[in-house]
Formats: structure tokens, C-alpha cells, sequence
């Protein structure tokens, strides 16, 4: 039986955040070369603007991504991240109605969101809940390793 994932917002200044922040940061270099890799810190996403949604099973926390508010209806989905010994327990689809819930209460009406190109896992979960491809949006230019993708809310 798999447990139920709980999805909170919670401060990005704690351990189990920082571990799965270095989880992510291990499989970053087979996704994006050197100099596209933007690392991403519990202090840097501790900001007003910014939102860390976090997933527990049985306390634990097993997922979480961060969702910035950018004004005008929109908000960007960033860092999302499923430990992998969660994989397959729902985690990401959690994240992603916690993501489209959060993004409601902030008033916006588009999420938007970059992601690799060789990250088969992330787009293919985007796709089912409900992403579609755009344009890049700014601050991002074209870049050959990236897909930009948004849901209308």
C-alpha cells in the first residue's frame, strides 16, 4: 500500500531541503552543461516572492519545488525535485495540483516553467498535468537545451 503524500508550503531553511537540493544538484550535470547550470540554495529561495511547496510521506520529506510569483497572472514553477526513492508514489503529481492550488490563491492565472530537454522524467510528468510548449518567456532566450512550457489556470 503506498502511503499518502502530504504537500505543505514550508520554509526552504531546513536540512531535508538542502538534501534534496544537493539530490538535484548531482543529476544536473548530465542535464545541463556547465555553464546553463543555475544552483539554487535554501537561502536563495528564502524570499517574500517565492514559494517552496514541500512533499512528506510518513514525515519524511520525498519532493518539493518552488514557485515564484512574477506579477501580472503568472508564476514560474521551478526546482522540481522527487527523491528518487520516492519515484512512483504520486509525488510529482502532488507537487504539481499543490504547484496549480498555490498559483490560485496568488491570484495568477498562467504557470509557466524551463526545463531540460534530456529531462524525459520532469517533461513527461508536465505534459500529463496539463502543460503545453511556448516560447520562452524572460528572462530565458532560445537555448538548445531548454523546452518552455505553461498551463493556463
Amino acid at each position: 500500500m503506498t502511503e499518502a503524500v502530504d504537500v505543505r508550503a514550508e520554509s526552504p531553511l531546513q536540512d531535508e531541503v538542502a538534501t534534496l537540493l544537493r539530490q538535484s544538484d548531482l543529476v544536473a550535470p548530465r542535464l545541463y552543461p556547465g555553464e546553463y547550470r543555475r544552483p539554487i540554495t535554501p537561502e536563495s529561495l528564502a524570499k517574500p516572492d517565492t514559494h517552496l511547496l514541500v512533499a512528506r510521506i510518513v514525515g519524511k520529506a520525498v519532493g518539493l519545488c518552488a514557485v515564484f510569483e512574477r506579477g501580472a497572472g503568472e508564476v514560474e514553477l521551478k526546482r522540481m525535485i522527487v527523491d528518487v526513492e520516492a519515484r512512483g508514489q504520486g509525488v510529482g503529481m502532488a507537487l504539481m495540483r499543490a504547484v496549480e492550488a498555490k498559483a490560485q490563491r496568488l491570484g495568477a492565472d498562467v504557470i509557466l516553467l524551463e526545463v531540460g530537454v534530456r529531462n524525459t522524467e520532469a517533461r513527461s510528468l508536465y505534459r500529463r498535468a496539463g502543460f503545453t510548449d511556448r516560447e520562452p518567456f524572460s528572462p530565458y532566450q532560445p537555448s538548445p537545451i531548454s523546452l518552455f512550457m505553461e498551463k493556463n489556470i
